[in-house]
C-alpha cells in the first residue's frame, strides 16, 4: 500500500498563511467568515423553533391575532437571517477571488524570479503544477477554505447551542447523536477519501479527452490530419478516451451507491431510536406535542452540527495538503542571489572569463565541459562553434548566469557573478536562445517586451537591422497587428525565419551591453543568413558579443572563434589562423562550404 507524503506544513500552519494574505489584501473576508456562521447558527436555531413554538401557541388556545404575529414574527425574522446571510456571501466571494487571485501573482512572481536550475527539477516543476491546481478555480483550496472554515465555525457554534439545550435530557441522546453522526462521517469520509485518491486518475483521463476533442482543431495540425488522413485514427483515440472516462465514472457511481444505502441505514437507526425514547419521555413526564417535537427536531439537528464538524475538518484538512504545496513551493530555496547581492558594476565595456570551469547538469555524472579557461575582453565578438551535443549552448548558459559552474568560477569584470544580484545581472544580456518563446501581443510589444512606452522609431530601427520592414509593411495595421493567433483571430502567422528576426530585433531592442545569439539562424537559408551575418558586425559594434553557430561560413565576422570538441577548447584563433592550421575546424569548415556554395553563397576566403 503506497503511503501518502506527509504534508511539510501542519493544518495551523496553513490556516495562519491564509488569514494573513487575507488580512493583507482583504481583511474583511476574514470579519465576514465569522459574521456568516454566527448568522448560519441564528437561522439554525430560528427555524428549529418556529414549528414547536406555534404548536404551543395553537395548545395554548391563544387569539388568531397573536397567533398571527408569532407567525409574521418568525417568519420575518427567517427573511432577515436568510437575506443577511446571502448578502454576505455575496459581498465575500470577491473578497475570497482577490486573496486567491493574491496568491496567484505570488506563484507566477516565483515561477519568472525562480533562480533557472529550479525551472528544470521535476520534483520542483511538480510541486509548481500541485501549486497552480491549489488556485485554479473558486472551489479549489485557496478559495474554497474559507467556506470549510465558515461552516466549521458554523457547525461548532451550532453544536455548543444544542448541547445546552440537551442538557436537560439524558446523556444517552447526546451519546446517540454522536456516536451515529461519527458513523455517517466515516462513509461520508470514505467518499471523499476515494475521490481525493483518484482525482489524478480523474484528472488523467478529462485531460486525454480534452486534448483529443481540441486538437484537431488546431491550425498546426490541420495539413497534417488532411495529408495523412489522421481522422479515422484521432477518433479511435477520442472514443478509447472516452469509454476509459466512461468505466471510472461507473466504478464511482458504484462506491456511492454502497455510501448512500449505509447513510440512509444510519438515519433510520437514529431517527428509530430517538422517536423511541422520546416517545417514552413524553409519556412518562407528559410533555406536550411541541416539547416532543422541538426535541426530536433537534436530534436531528445535532446530529447534522456533529457530522459538519468532522466533515468540515476533514475537508480543512485535506484542503491543507494542497496549502501546504502552495507554500513549499513559494519557499523552495534558491541557489542564486536576488536580494542582498552586489549591482553589477557600470562600465564602458565588460570583460566575462570562465576560470576553471567544468560543468554538469544536475543528476548527471558527465561533465559536459571540463576546466575551461577563458577570457571575452570588452568589446570583442567571438564565436563559438562545434559540432552538435560539444557543449557550445552550455557555455553560453554558464556565461549568462543561468547555471553556476559545478567547478571553477565565471567573472564579470574580475568579480564572481555569484555575489551578483542575479536579476540585474541577467539585465545586461540581450540574447536569442534557440528555444524562445513569443506571446501573442502586437509586434511593436514583441520586440519592445511592454505594453507602455515603447519607442516606436526604435522599433522600426530594429525590425530593419533584422531585415523584417518590408514584411511587417505588409500588414494591415503595420507593427501594430497582432502576432500569433492563441488570442486574437486577426493575428497573423511569421514564417520560422521572420520569427527568428523578430527575435534578433527584440534583442537589439533591448541594447544590452552583452549580446548573445545562439543560433539566431538556424531557420534561414543560406543565403537569407548570409544577409544577416553581412550587417552582424555593425549591430554589434562596441558590444561584448558571444555567437553560437552551426554554420562555420558566419564565424569570419568574428574577432575569435573557438571550436569546441570533447568538452574543452579544441581549437582557438581567428576564421583565417584556423584555416591555416588545417585541424579539425578547417575540415569541416570545408564540408560545409560545399552546399553554401551550391546555396549562391560562397565564403570570401573560396571565392
Amino acid at each position: 500500500m503506497k503511503h501518502r507524503e506527509k504534508p511539510k506544513y501542519s493544518v495551523r500552519q496553513n490556516v495562519c498563511f491564509m488569514v494573513r494574505t487575507a488580512w493583507e489584501k482583504r481583511r474583511r473576508v476574514l470579519l465576514l467568515c465569522v459574521v456568516v456562521a454566527a448568522i448560519k447558527v441564528a437561522l439554525d436555531l430560528a427555524q428549529l423553533y418556529v414549528t414547536p413554538e406555534i404548536l404551543t401557541r395553537v395548545e395554548q388556545g391563544v387569539p388568531v391575532g397573536e397567533l398571527l404575529t408569532t407567525i409574521g414574527f418568525f417568519t420575518a425574522a427567517l427573511l432577515l437571517l436568510q437575506g443577511a446571510a446571502a448578502y454576505c456571501d455575496a459581498i465575500r466571494m470577491p473578497g475570497e477571488v482577490d486573496v486567491r487571485c493574491a496568491i496567484i501573482r505570488m506563484i507566477s512572481r516565483k515561477s519568472g524570479e525562480t533562480s533557472y536550475p529550479n525551472v528544470h527539477d521535476s520534483k520542483i516543476l511538480k510541486l509548481e503544477e500541485q501549486a497552480q491546481r491549489a488556485t485554479s478555480g473558486n472551489d479549489d483550496a485557496a478559495e474554497h477554505i474559507w467556506r470549510t472554515l465558515t461552516e466549521l465555525l458554523a457547525n461548532l457554534g451550532g453544536f455548543a447551542v444544542y448541547l445546552l439545550l440537551f442538557s436537560r435530557l439524558s446523556r444517552f441522546l447526546i451519546l446517540l447523536v454522536v456516536l451515529t453522526a461519527a458513523a455517517d462521517f466515516f462513509v461520508s469520509h470514505y467518499i471523499s477519501e476515494w475521490e481525493y485518491r483518484h482525482r489524478d486518475e480523474r484528472e488523467q483521463y478529462d485531460k486525454e479527452l480534452h486534448y483529443f476533442l481540441t486538437q484537431p482543431r488546431q491550425i498546426q495540425l490541420a495539413k497534417d490530419i488532411r495529408v495523412f488522413g489522421l481522422v479515422p485514427w484521432l477518433r479511435e483515440l477520442r472514443e478509447k478516451s472516452m469509454k476509459a472516462l466512461s468505466a471510472f465514472i461507473a466504478r464511482r457511481e458504484r462506491t456511492y451507491l454502497w455510501a448512500n444505502v449505509a447513510d440512509v441505514a444510519l438515519t433510520l437507526l437514529r431517527n428509530g431510536i430517538a422517536y423511541a425514547y422520546l416517545i417514552r419521555q413524553t409519556l412518562v413526564h407528559g410533555w406536550p406535542a411541541s416539547t416532543f417535537l422541538l426535541y426530536f427536531t433537534a436530534v436531528s439537528g445535532a446530529a447534522s452540527w456533529v457530522t459538519g464538524i468532522l466533515t468540515q475538518c476533514s475537508q480543512l484538512h485535506k484542503e491543507s495538503i494542497d496549502l501546504s504545496k502552495i507554500q513549499e513551493y513559494l519557499n523552495i530555496p534558491e541557489p542564486f542571489r536576488f536580494e542582498g547581492g552586489a549591482q553589477p558594476p557600470a562600465a564602458d565595456g565588460y570583460e566575462l572569463r570562465l576560470e576553471n570551469v567544468s560543468f554538469r547538469y544536475p543528476g548527471t555524472e558527465r561533465d559536459i565541459l571540463s576546466h575551461i579557461d577563458l577570457t571575452i575582453h570588452p568589446g570583442e565578438k567571438l564565436a563559438v562553434v562545434g559540432l552538435n551535443g560539444a557543449g557550445k549552448t552550455t557555455m553560453v548558459m554558464l556565461l549568462c548566469g543561468f547555471y553556476d559552474p559545478t567547478e571553477g568560477r565565471v567573472l564579470l569584470n574580475g568579480q564572481d557573478i555569484r555575489e551578483f544580484d542575479r536579476s540585474a545581472y541577467y539585465r545586461l544580456f540581450s540574447a536569442v536562445f534557440q528555444g524562445f518563446s513569443i506571446l501573442d501581443t502586437t509586434i511593436a510589444e514583441c520586440v519592445a517586451q511592454t505594453t507602455e512606452h515603447i519607442d516606436r522609431v526604435k522599433v522600426d530601427h530594429c525590425l530593419a537591422q533584422a531585415g523584417l520592414t518590408e514584411a511587417i509593411a505588409k500588414f494591415p495595421q503595420g507593427v501594430d497587428t497582432h502576432f500569433g493567433r492563441e488570442v486574437y483571430l486577426d493575428g497573423v502567422q511569421l514564417s520560422g525565419g521572420q520569427t527568428q528576426r523578430l527575435m534578433l530585433a527584440r534583442a537589439l531592442y533591448k541594447d544590452g551591453p552583452i549580446l548573445v545569439l545562439d543560433e539566431p539562424t538556424a531557420a534561414l537559408d543560406p543565403i537569407a543568413e548570409n544577409d544577416i551575418y553581412q550587417k552582424y558586425s555593425d549591430m554589434t559594434a562596441g558590444k561584448t558579443s558571444v555567437f553560437i553557430s552551426h554554420r562555420l561560413a558566419s564565424t569570419r565576422f568574428c574577432d575569435r572563434i573557438l571550436f569546441i570538441a570533447d568538452g574543452g577548447i579544441a581549437e582557438e584563433g581567428t576564421h583565417k589562423e584556423l584555416l591555416a592550421k588545417g585541424g579539425a575546424y578547417a575540415e569541416l569548415f570545408a564540408v560545409q562550404s560545399r552546399y553554401y556554395q551550391e546555396g549562391g553563397v560562397q565564403d570570401e576566403e573560396e571565392s
